[in-house]
């Protein structure tokens, strides 16, 4: 069992949250599954045999090609499950990348990451087994080739060697095999890792607003969505990353770092698919909440939330919708809500979908 001292110089090595790519390995065998999706059905290719993630590293874990037509729309989910070989923290990103046949990256990369904080915590669902998710709604721009790849890159300047390895069965791409027509993407602005131009949003204490609407007053363009005439019902979803502003932590704008490492943080959200009238005011308002703790061993958190099978109310007098994601400070530390790196990469995004059956 770790001491408090023990925890905290192990602590002390782990950098913040890099988006920098390095060289990419070979992906290792891999088997495919049909699942049931929203819109018809998925593959899912699944991590055939458990693989090594080493520090500073970014691998190719399992792919998916698909011949696409320029418009065609495809939903992807990944989740990278991982075990350590230290009890010491060590960072964790995995990303949803599109390649076109020249093996350019193509449109937005989907990223998610957390501290893997050991390989003793047993504060996981399965002691020392951290999963994380990822969603990318990806839009092809020309007819072409693309293969999709789930990556994992490992991250941490701890002495000594160590590493993680992704889970054989547990890590896997599901994609779906048909158009996810007039589906819609959202995605809010600009913020690199360390914020040193302060184009982040925080909530919390100190310099940080109490509260914040993602997507809609957050710099994200205001996005009205109009459902499928044949739609049925629609769905939506949304990827909320917070990132604890802890003393000294290269992860967020040095303003914003009020507190020592230790205090965590807590966040109520609200997921908000909000159904406009001919006015452009809310007529039917469909939410689910959530309360969050993002601890400052994990540092980086991302919340899932989602709305399904939602009627389309005639009486409304539009099929227009409005997406947004209502973050509020409880307590503890500031966190910023993570945005997209580097001009491509996106931590914090939505989905909306149309239902035809």
């Amino acid at each position: 069992m770790r001491t408090t001292t023990d925890r905290v110089f192990r602590k002390a090595f782990v950098t913040g949250l890099g988006m920098a790519l390095a060289a990419l390995w070979s992906a290792p065998a891999q088997a495919a599954d049909v699942v049931a999706a929203g819109a018809g059905t998925a593959t899912r290719q699944i991590l055939a045999s458990d693989t090594t993630v080493p520090r500073g590293v970014t691998v190719d874990l399992v792919r998916r090609t698909m011949a696409l037509s320029a418009g065609e729309k495809r939903h992807l989910r990944g989740r990278l499950e991982t075990t350590s070989t230290t009890t010491g923290i060590v960072g964790l990103t995995q990303r949803i990348r599109c390649l076109n046949a020249s093996g350019a990256t193509v449109s937005v990369v989907a990223a998610s990451a957390r501290n893997h904080e050991g390989s003793d915590t047993t504060t996981y669902a399965t002691p020392g087994h951290l999963p994380l998710y990822a969603d990318l709604l990806f839009t092809a721009p020309s007819a072409d080739t693309y293969t999709c790849v789930l990556q994992g890159t490992a991250y941490s300047s701890l002495p000594g060697s160590y590493h993680l390895t992704a889970v054989a069965d547990k890590t896997w791409l599901e994609t779906d095999d048909t158009d996810r027509t007039g589906a819609h993407w959202w995605q809010n602005p600009a913020c690199e890792s360390a914020d040193s131009a302060g184009a982040c949003t925080y909530v919390g204490d100190g310099a940080a607003r109490r509260d914040a609407w993602v997507f809609y007053d957050d710099g994200t363009p205001v996005h009205k969505w109009q459902a499928h005439p044949d739609a049925v019902s629609v769905s939506a979803q949304a990827n909320l990353e917070l990132t604890t502003c802890y003393h000294a932590t290269a992860s967020c704008a040095v303003v914003m770092q009020v507190y020592p490492r230790g205090k965590n943080a807590v966040v109520d959200t609200r997921l908000e698919f909000i159904q406009l009238d001919a006015t452009g005011h809310a007529c039917r308002t469909h939410s689910t909440t959530a309360r969050r703790t993002v601890t400052d061993d994990a540092h980086h958190a991302v919340g899932y939330s989602s709305l399904t099978g939602i009627p389309i109310d005639s009486a409304c007098g539009t099929r227009t919708f409005l997406l947004r994601v209502y973050v509020k400070h409880v307590s503890g530390q500031t966190v910023k809500i993570d945005g997209t790196q580097s001009g491509i990469t996106s931590l914090t995004n939505g989905i909306a979908f149309n239902n035809f059956s």
